[in-house]
């Protein structure tokens, strides 16, 4: 994504309306080359952009590899912080990956070893400029973060140092795709209905002359959607290893800076890494969402693009600034707050460890209590309150009130006697059966304020016919109790006293996680939740940052800007429920070439309360770029079903060469279910 669509490409990085100091002076001058072809082995040119410090001296590269339009859909977010880097002494080069942007080829899906095999490529090219010092890293937000852990794992001998944001190393475990081997409703047809626009953009007439519609056509012809792939692989099988860095940990030698938001999808990965990566590694995780921190939202930013100068200054030529001598990891501990959709600034304090694991991380055991066993049937409509699974802290990202979820399920309330610090996973250890072959669990630990509402701390679905592991199936025997161990996703969240904590547990979580074929009642015999309690002991001093800062973005003006957010609407005649996402409506245009770029990006989640089979997902994204007598327009719409044994999909493709429609193509797919 990974889910970079939650954001428009063009904003991933951009500090409007951010409290963001935008510089000019830097130790040096900057020179930008706006296009550039690197020819791999096999001949395909791959476009690049490139900022370079006006020195004489071999100078280290930052290398940014993603398939976001480097001339166009990124290039006034790029300009921000490259430019800063540049500044700073670093030359950094903005890829187009094979078939995206600018660059000749295919971009047949995401992470295939065609993409590893190119970056690879590049980065020992980058090193053999006589303008290099011989020393590559990367760094990256999203598909970008992929990349250099990706990277990392091929050991290219000039790959020394990497700072992936919000991104994962286990494709299958914490992608757009799955999570606990439960379908992912909300996120997957979404943002493969938005890839499937963004790939099938023409490169620009500007660069690549009369050829453009040649070159455009040939994507188009050879245009196959994303989720085909993604859905026909239900288990963590092959398919989900090629790109997953965690199978070869032992690999990543390289220097890491890992860096992750709690309101991002993907900040699990943060913790593995400084876990298994056996070189040197720090990590860093913040309030933000799936943004880079100095324009981080929620709130409050940071100066990370001084961060990265002085990771990438320590690591790629040796400056001697102190930032291996920090604490291994740095996070923010969430304060409690009540429940709220959307948040500027989240309220909290930053902690340090000296190392991950940490020995003043310790498990607190709380026992479910004795009694008969409880049985809850499981309610459609829980889940509607769940939030974005990977959200940019906008509005109506956040998880709202959890009454009306905790209702749909059984819970399980501590009163808190004491404050404590939460800073790691809870994990949820239960005996439990199900009366259908085919059933998940959704598990979520909440905050409950002394006035009754309860906020979300975190949670996990899990797909329970995977009890035995993601690669199998073992369908679920009704009646027969059965013991899973399911880790939540990581937090860092301070809880008063006088508060309660509630383990809250479902069978249906949507639209989250895609529902079960039958309608499954889930009985708990007991079980317990396991706390990883900051004790705060021989804690390290925590490092001081600067404000946030940034070169300024390329210039733009909106032309644009349409209502964005999240609605739900119910039919009480039916106990039908949709779920709108509104999450882009803008048109932008670019100053220095006059190139306007438009994205309408939506999408629908229905159920009906009673039926399972009800579930349908429509999404649809159009993207728009136009330039003088230069227009062009692609729109994508996708539609999702099911029926009791398969998933059912149709994707239709209208791209239009100025008014008139130039190509159309439909699919429709039947994808058998495995065991969800």
């Amino acid at each position: 994504m990974g889910s970079d669509g939650i954001d428009t490409p063009e904003e991933r990085k951009l500090c409007e309306d951010r409290a963001v100091n935008t510089r000019s002076e830097f130790p040096h001058r900057v020179s930008r080359t706006d296009h550039l072809w690197i020819e791999a082995p096999d001949g395909c040119r791959l476009a690049a952009r490139l900022w370079r410090p006006e020195t004489d001296e071999p100078v280290p590269v930052i290398l940014e590899a993603v398939p976001y339009r480097k001339g166009d859909g990124t290039a006034a977010g790029d300009e921000s912080q490259n430019a800063y880097l540049a500044g700073h002494g670093f030359a950094c080069l903005r890829l187009d990956l094979r078939g995206s942007g600018d660059s000749d080829g295919l971009l047949a899906d995401e992470y295939t070893e065609q993409e590893q095999e190119d970056v690879e490529f590049v980065i020992g090219w980058l090193a053999a400029r006589p303008w290099c010092n011989g020393s590559v890293g990367m760094t990256g937000v999203s598909w970008g973060g992929f990349a250099c852990v990706q990277a990392a794992a091929r050991t290219p001998p000039a790959l020394k140092a990497i700072a992936p944001l919000h991104f994962t190393d286990d494709r299958y475990a914490d992608d757009v795709h799955y999570r606990g081997g439960c379908v992912l409703g909300l996120d997957m047809l979404q943002w493969a209905v938005s890839m499937e626009a963004y790939r099938a953009q023409p490169p620009d007439p500007d660069l690549v002359g009369d050829e453009w519609r040649a070159r455009w056509r040939e994507r188009l012809d050879g245009h196959e959607p994303f989720i085909l792939p993604w859905l026909s692989h239900q288990r963590r099988d092959d398919y989900w290893r090629v790109g997953s860095a965690c199978e070869h940990h032992e690999r990543i030698t390289c220097d890491v800076f890992a860096i992750g938001g709690w309101v991002d999808g993907y900040r699990d990965a943060v913790l593995r890494m400084l876990e298994h990566a056996p070189g040197r590694s720090r990590g860093l995780i913040g309030p933000w969402g799936h943004t880079s921190p100095e324009s981080g939202k929620p709130g409050p930013e940071i100066g990370f693009l001084q961060e990265l100068v002085r990771f990438f200054g320590s690591s790629l030529r040796g400056d001697d600034n102190g930032f291996w001598d920090e604490p291994q990891l740095i996070a923010f501990v969430q304060a409690a707050s009540p429940p709220a959709t959307s948040c500027k600034t989240r309220e909290g304090h930053w902690v340090a460890e000296a190392a991950w694991p940490s020995p003043a991380v310790r498990t607190a055991v709380l026992e479910l209590p004795d009694g008969p066993p409880r049985a809850v049937r499981g309610l459609q409509h829980c889940g509607l309150d769940a939030g974005v699974w990977c959200g940019d802290g906008g509005p109506a990202d956040l998880p709202g009130d959890q009454r009306p979820d905790d209702g749909a399920s059984l819970c399980w309330d501590w009163p808190a006697e004491a404050p404590a610090e939460l800073l790691g996973h809870v994990v949820a250890e239960l005996e439990l059966e199900a009366d259908r072959p085919v059933a998940l669990a959704a598990v979520r630990l909440c905050d409950v304020a002394p006035d009754g509402a309860s906020t979300l701390i975190t949670r996990e679905v899990f797909n329970l016919t995977h009890r035995e592991g993601h690669d199998r199936v073992v369908p679920v025997v009704p009646g027969e109790p059965m013991r899973v161990r399911i880790p939540l996703m990581s937090i860092g969240y301070a809880l008063p006293a006088g508060h309660t904590l509630r383990l809250a547990v479902s069978p249906t979580y949507w639209p989250w996680a895609w529902p079960s074929p039958e309608a499954v009642t889930l009985t708990v015999h007991g079980g317990r939740v396991e706390l990883p309690v900051r004790t705060g002991e021989g804690a390290p001093p925590l490092p001081q940052w600067g404000p946030a800062e940034a070169a300024a973005p390329l210039e733009s003006e909106s032309l644009h800007a349409g209502p964005t957010g999240r609605t739900l609407t119910r039919d009480l005649a039916t106990g039908a429920a949709e779920l709108a996402f509104d999450w882009i409506d803008h048109r932008t245009r670019h100053k220095a070439t006059g190139t306007v770029l438009g994205e309408r990006n939506t999408a629908r989640y229905r159920i009906t309360e009673g039926d399972p089979l009800s579930p349908e997902v429509e999404c649809a994204t159009t993207v728009e770029l136009e330039r003088g007598d230069w227009a062009v327009r692609t729109e994508i719409t996708a539609r999702m079903t099911c029926t009791r044994d398969a998933f059912l999909v149709t994707t239709t493709l209208d791209a239009y060469d100025g008014g008139r429609r130039c190509h159309a193509r439909r699919w429709t797919h039947e994808i058998p279910r495995d065991g969800g």
